[in-house]
């Protein structure tokens, strides 16, 4: 008798019984979930009394339309796995303890915080917009503002609520003496900051543990001072610049912070421009880059007033005293230096958000070196900037293979440039997007589409909960293994959905 004829006469005689197994355990569980979704939904109801039971039946539905997307066994179960992580942490948050009000001081980082762990290691760091409501804390001073780490795969490593509404993400760099001494021995590890700027006009940004997302600091603004969303550190690791505005003056401002002391304020420089927003290091490590936007807005105000006589400019300081090195005007006084990124040979990239009537046509994406009496637009086919809708968000560059990625929420798409030809390869439609960074040639397998597609790109975040890897095509001619991938004339577009809303900004570890 064979071993298949074996096992199909001993399945006969117990067929039925498992059958009345399975039925039984079907029921049960479905009495128990349902107990438990009551106890759950009445206690919700006690700390939010808009709750709905509605709220399962769209969780529920998002996971299995996230199970049903994946193909093959692998990325099923992975999905799965992280579905019942998240459903984990929900629960274990629905009972938690709630906080006592009389904690709720700023100082208090344990009551303005909440945060949640799964022990993988992170990638990238990005602020959140919405935060899913049932897995916020419940303390109803609230609001659903956070910040999430990702992990290679693209998945939450842990995520913070925060009591504002963030901008940027600035991750402390890890001096290349440690870098080396951890090749040399695994073992040596170094604790990395990562800083959260609250959306300008705001007074405070938190400095978080990269690994697990804990609140180490909250600072606070000087007096007549409030920050302008961004900052950067020095290469070793141990200051901390930060734009800022004079809300006398309503001249900009450069803060400095030691990051060896607690973050505590030792100086401050002149930004020689108005209305600061992002500022870079140079790889020389002694000159910071600044956006100066050049639009007035006073103490606790998004108002903008001053666009017919604004001046924005990039400039160039001496790190150490605040020497104006160089400054650098655009041509039109409507082109808005916000974001910036810099590439390895010390090229600056230039984000710009035009404030000029919505005919104007001008270029919204420059270069410029140190000694260059102007900037150089990258190319735009015919010219049509329009397609980036007078806004750039983010601007993410890839050294190694001279790529530049862009994002435009208010365009609704994500465009990668050559910058050996300075051409556009491509743009690909992701409405809402913002934030952008280097996807690492270090990702994991699971994340390469095909052999003939580059292992690096960019990963690019949206408000509407998508973190979406953006490879440039090798060959002309691709062929795809997941149904998830879309590919387009040059970019390979490969997206997962969460169940939260991404902001404005995302930075890789």
């Amino acid at each position: 008798m064979s071993d298949d004829e074996r096992h199909d006469r001993s399945y006969e005689p117990k067929a039925s019984s498992v059958s009345r197994e399975l039925l039984t355990t079907s029921l049960l569980t479905a009495v128990g979930t349902a107990a438990l979704v009551g106890i759950h939904h009445r206690y919700r109801k006690q700390q939010h009394p808009d709750a709905s039971l509605k709220d399962y039946v769209a969780g529920m539905r998002a996971q299995l339309q996230a199970l049903q997307s994946a193909t093959g066994s692998t990325p099923n179960l992975k999905r799965f796995r992280y579905a019942c992580q998240q459903v984990a942490v929900t629960w274990q948050q629905a009972y938690h303890q709630a906080i006592d009000d009389n904690k709720s001081d700023i100082l208090d980082l344990t009551a303005m915080h909440t945060t949640t762990l799964l022990a993988r290691p992170v990638r990238w760091v990005s602020g959140v917009a919405s935060m899913p409501k049932n897995t916020a804390s419940l303390n109803q001073n609230e609001h659903d503002f956070g910040v999430v780490g990702i992990d290679a795969d693209r998945q939450l490593v842990w995520q913070t609520t925060m009591p504002e509404r963030v901008h940027d993400i600035v991750v402390q760099p890890v001096p290349v003496t440690v870098l080396d001494a951890q090749a040399q021995h695994s073992n040596v590890e170094q604790r990395r900051d990562v800083v959260v700027m609250g959306r300008r006009p705001s007074e405070r940004f938190w400095v978080l543990n990269t690994s697990n997302g804990q609140v180490q600091h909250a600072i606070t603004a000087d007096v007549n001072r409030h920050f302008y969303g961004h900052a950067c550190y020095s290469l070793d690791g141990k200051l901390l610049y930060v734009t800022e505005n004079d809300t006398v003056s309503l001249a900009g401002k450069i803060g400095i912070y030691d990051a060896n002391d607690a973050y505590k304020k030792v100086a401050e420089f002149d930004s020689y421009g108005i209305g600061p927003h992002e500022l870079i290091m140079h790889p020389d490590s002694e000159t910071l880059v600044i956006a100066n936007g050049g639009i007035k807005t006073e103490q606790a105000s998004r108002e903008e007033l001053n666009l017919d006589t604004m001046r924005p400019s990039l400039v160039y300081l001496n790190r150490h005293d605040g020497t104006l090195l160089e400054q650098v005007t655009p041509e039109h006084n409507q082109m808005s230096i916000r974001h910036l990124a810099m590439h390895n040979n010390g090229t600056v990239m230039i984000g710009i958000q035009f404030q000029g009537e919505k005919h104007i046509n001008v270029p919204l994406v420059l270069t410029h070196q140190r000694g260059d009496v102007s900037f150089t637009p990258l190319t735009m086919p015919n010219n049509q900037w329009q397609r980036f809708h007078q806004y750039i968000a983010s601007v993410a560059v890839d050294s190694d293979r001279n790529l530049l990625c862009v994002t435009t929420p208010i365009g609704g798409c994500a465009a990668i440039y050559d910058l050996h030809t300075r051409e556009l390869i491509d743009d690909v439609s992701l409405p809402d997007c913002a934030g952008a960074s280097v996807l690492s040639s270090a990702s994991s397998s699971a994340n390469k589409v095909d052999n003939s597609i580059e292992s690096s790109g960019f990963i690019v975040s949206d408000g509407q909960g998508q973190l979406t890897a953006l490879r440039v095509s090798v060959s002309s001619e691709v062929k795809l293994d997941a149904n998830d991938a879309e590919q387009h004339a040059r970019i390979i577009k490969d997206s997962k959905l969460h169940m939260m809303s991404f902001d404005n900004h995302l930075q890789a570890l």
